[in-house]
């Protein structure tokens, strides 16, 4: 479903040049919860915004769903982005627009009739329980409540894949549950893929079949979490699989 072959990104910074991302590989196979994980400064959720190009790699290959996201036009890149969904720490939803507004406005973009467009907005809103929020505003939502509103809105165009970066960073830690809830629903019933960056061991525990260490750019170990004889080497993969941390804790680094 997503394959990065030898992914490079620099940024130049008052410092001198930056290697946010350094020679990345990785594959993400359809259906898959990955999680990508790594302390502050690691290039996580750099690499992330590459999967769909919302930042552009210095070097490599972005295969999503057998296409090359870095060889497709301005045109392409814009439909292609239709199959890949994203939502973020800070929800990003329209201020000025309702509930329903916020999650019809990417099919809004994409010219879907008005008829349709309502019905599927309908549909996006039942499916993570918002129905009873349709005519309301952002400002009048709990951060929950906002989150899922922005699930709703990313999927909408009915995506293959969901990028997700730090989607429950800011959410307390019940309503963190029914975030993560609903992403393994979507995962599940709709068939998409997701890749997730977070700083949360508890996120990784609780839904991510897979995961990927980053450190300085690198991606320094993977895990299938369902293998039984993890070894763990790096400092944040320990705190993973720690014994000290049960699951469910949330762990932040």
């Amino acid at each position: 479903m997503i394959s990065l072959k030898d992914i490079n990104k620099k940024f130049e910074t008052p410092d001198g040049v930056l290697d946010a991302v350094s020679s990345v590989n990785l594959e993400v196979h359809a259906e898959d919860i990955y999680g990508i994980i790594g302390f502050s400064g690691a290039g996580k959720s750099t690499l992330l915004r590459m999967i769909n190009l919302l930042e552009k790699p210095d070097a490599g290959e972005i295969i999503v769903d057998g296409e090359n996201m870095v060889s497709l036009t301005r045109k392409e890149l814009l439909l292609k982005r239709k199959s890949i969904g994203m939502i973020f720490q800070h929800f990003n939803l329209l201020t000025n627009r309702t509930v329903a507004e916020n999650v019809g406005f990417p099919l809004e973009l994409s010219g879907v009739s008005k008829n349709d467009r309502k019905k599927r907005i309908l549909e996006c809103l039942e499916t993570v329980d918002m129905l009873d929020k349709i005519n309301s505003y952002p400002a009048k939502l709990s951060g929950g409540q906002k989150q899922r509103v922005a699930i709703a809105r990313a999927i909408a165009t009915q995506p293959k894949v969901l990028l997700c970066d730090e989607p429950t960073s800011a959410v307390d830690p019940q309503t963190k549950e029914t975030i993560l809830q609903y992403l393994q629903k979507i995962n599940q019933e709709l068939g998409i893929t997701i890749v997730i960056v977070t700083h949360e061991m508890s996120v990784v525990k609780r839904i991510c079949n897979k995961v990927a260490v980053m450190e300085q750019g690198k991606i320094v170990e993977k895990f299938n979490m369902s293998d039984t004889n993890i070894k763990p080497k790096s400092v944040i993969s320990k705190i993973l699989f720690s014994e000290s941390f049960p699951e469910g804790e949330i762990v932040n680094v």
